[in-house]
């Protein structure tokens, strides 16, 4: 917990494991929330194994989403701990889980009975299908969500030929608008006093995020398709070769279109009828691309992206993990964030993005150990 910080004296109990819940809580957690992760004695979270391993044998996944949080040990299973638990409940301001829909009932702490026991307890639920529906009782992870959501069969590089999208975006969209909707809830809350039940499900969340998809194929009849790295209304929006390294660009409107053609010293480009405007373009894109990849393959990246950027065209080198975490901007901005392992060797994770009055949250540098602060919180939050 921060003081000073737009959530501290928010209470958080979190049974989350493995990520949407725990991205969700972190995210709490980085607003200056105490976060207490509620963990099973004998295992913790699953995600305590996943790697990479640090030398020390600790998990960098593990700890590059719990970073800042409490670990107390219970088992929820055992009629002691149970009580202990519904102690700590009175006494918190919301609760985070992500079994499966029916998990927390059989542990006899389902929503109504924590609310119960805490009027004003707000209780999040993040699940695959939601607690309602045919699907609910289903097991989800990310690779599904996204398959059966449709941001799947929009991502790749052509029909037949689809992709996951590199990171677990079904889990860190369900992590983010279960934050954004418990930070509603509290807000409701300070007005009438009443806690609520969330019910976040991380189809929906997916679905949510599809952009436009839905709304062109109502309009068009016709089910988009996976595009590679091109937008399916705005020509040139995409990778392209050069002689060396391929560079994205993004001519976004007429203008930009024409400052491209400039750089390119292609001025027959800008009076072709096929390329007039970004629907002409947009329905020409095979000779567009053609036309623009024959240009930008007479000279080097570095060359091109200069001669873009002068001309205030949106462009960017295609970086790798490791160009991105020596980039000295995101350093600036506090982006790579450094943490210590309990060994004090460091290693870096992603910093937050929340810069209010020009300063980042202060951020932890630890992720807790397996039950580090049992006594603890026993003690501050029950006096034991």
């Amino acid at each position: 917990m921060q003081p000073n910080q737009p959530l501290a004296g928010i209470r958080v109990l979190d049974l989350t494991r493995v990520l949407a819940g725990p991205y969700c809580t972190m995210i709490l957690s980085d607003l200056g929330a105490e976060v207490v992760k509620i963990e099973h004695p004998a295992k913790g979270d699953d995600a305590r194994q996943f790697g990479p391993l640090l030398p020390s044998g600790n998990s960098a996944y593990f700890a590059s989403i719990n970073r800042g949080k409490r670990s107390v040990t219970l088992d929820l299973k055992s009629d002691a701990d149970r009580e202990t638990f519904f102690q700590l409940v009175q006494r918190a301001d919301v609760v985070v889980e992500n079994f499966r829909p029916g998990t927390m009932d059989r542990f006899g702490v389902s929503a109504e009975t924590l609310r119960e026991l805490n009027a004003s307890l707000i209780v999040a639920s993040l699940s695959g299908f939601g607690q309602t529906g045919t699907n609910r009782d289903r097991p989800a992870y990310d690779v599904v969500i996204q398959a059966m959501s449709g941001l799947m069969s929009i991502t790749g590089n052509g029909p037949g030929d689809v992709v996951r999208v590199g990171t677990s975006i079904s889990d860190l969209l369900t992590g983010m608008y279960g934050a954004i909707a418990i930070l509603s809830a509290l807000n409701r809350r300070h007005e009438t006093g009443e806690g609520c039940v969330i019910d976040m499900a991380m189809l929906d969340c997916t679905v949510a995020a599809l952009e436009n998809a839905i709304s062109r194929y109502s309009v068009t009849g016709r089910a988009p398709e996976p595009l590679g790295t091109r937008h399916p209304s705005i020509t040139p929006f995409q990778s392209f070769d050069t002689a060396d390294a391929p560079i994205v660009i993004a001519a976004g409107n007429d203008n930009l279109w024409k400052k491209l053609c400039d750089v390119l010293s292609a001025p027959e480009l800008v009076d072709d009828e096929r390329l007039a405007t970004n629907d002409l373009r947009t329905a020409n894109r095979d000779y567009m691309e053609e036309q623009v990849a024959a240009r930008l393959k007479s000279a080097g990246s570095a060359g091109w992206l200069e001669q873009l950027q002068a001309a205030g065209v949106p462009c960017a080198p295609i970086r790798n993990i490791g160009e991105v975490a020596t980039d000295e901007e995101l350093q600036a901005r506090a982006m790579l964030h450094s943490m210590l392992d309990d060994d004090g060797r460091e290693f870096l994770s992603s910093g937050s993005p929340f810069r209010m009055d020009d300063a980042s949250p202060p951020l932890s540098d630890r992720a807790p150990r397996l039950g580090e602060h049992t006594d603890d919180v026993l003690r501050e939050w029950l006096e034991q």
